[in-house]
């Protein structure tokens, strides 16, 4: 199967800046599409948050299989509906990348439940971006370590709830380090976080950084059914038990009643 992947950027300083609109003339989300298209993905699409809906609508998410998520400045301007739709997707099974400053996101820290805080600097220092799991299908075709010749410093203590898996740790040259490939489970759906990515920087055309989204992209895809009631909470009327009961007793609740929330 052919994953369906949906690229969101809230697109806001690639209109506004010249100097990243000169470094992404497409759009961060055309630059991503291009990269992940050359890797083999024949179904890749994009939104923006000046889309009807930010291009989050029920019908479009139920037609994707994994969303990238790129956004900085306007986190809240996304719509908490939106998020909603796009959290219950995921739940479902739907693989959901978050990149760079997605980490204030709505979505990632609806999905994660801490801040999600971090140190950062501005200043264009090398970062080396080092691989701590060779063998997981995330880091396949890479080298032990990426160098980017100039990004904007992640620093710890990054609160974000402890990951399945850390794949990468950056080093900065002013000394930092930072947690920048982690991923996680919720319900269904497949969770990367990618640090890599300040839209000051030409980062997003670096062969390797694409190669490790393009890879993330195959890991969060999630061939199985759409969970589709992973919300549901139902009263389970005692004789549809596996081994039928009768009710005894007082009852607070009807049949089938969904419970409280």
């Amino acid at each position: 199967m052919t994953p369906r992947i949906l690229i969101w950027n809230e697109n806001v300083h690639e209109r506004t800046n010249e100097l990243v609109r000169g470094l992404y003339p497409q759009g961060i989300h055309g630059a991503l599409r291009e990269a992940l298209l050359a890797r083999g993905f024949a179904d890749v699409a994009t939104v923006t948050l000046q889309d009807p809906e930010h291009g989050l609508t029920e019908a479009r998410l139920a037609a994707t299989d994994v969303l990238v998520w790129w956004g900085h400045k306007a986190h809240g301007e996304v719509s908490d509906a939106a998020v909603e739709r796009v959290a219950l997707r995921v739940w479902q099974g739907m693989g959901l990348i978050v990149l760079h400053s997605g980490h204030f996101s709505k979505i990632f820290k609806r999905l994660m439940g801490t801040p999600c805080a971090l140190k950062w600097r501005e200043a264009g220092e090398i970062e080396r971006l080092w691989c701590l799991n060779p063998g997981h299908p995330i880091a396949a075709g890479l080298p032990p370590y990426i160098e980017i010749p100039q990004e904007e410093m992640y620093g710890e203590p990054f609160s974000v709830p402890e990951p399945l898996e850390t794949l990468f740790i950056s080093w900065f040259a002013g000394g930092e380090v930072f947690r920048s490939g982690m991923t996680w489970l919720r319900g269904a759906g497949r969770i990367f976080y990618f640090r890599p990515g300040h839209e000051a920087y030409p980062t997003y055309h670096n062969a390797h950084v694409q190669q490790v989204i393009a890879n993330a992209a195959r890991w969060a895809f999630n061939p199985a059914p759409a969970w589709v009631d992973v919300t549901a909470a139902p009263n389970v009327p005692a004789e549809a038990a596996p081994s039928p009961l009768k009710a005894q007793g007082a009852r607070l609740h009807g049949d089938g009643e969904q419970g409280y929330r």
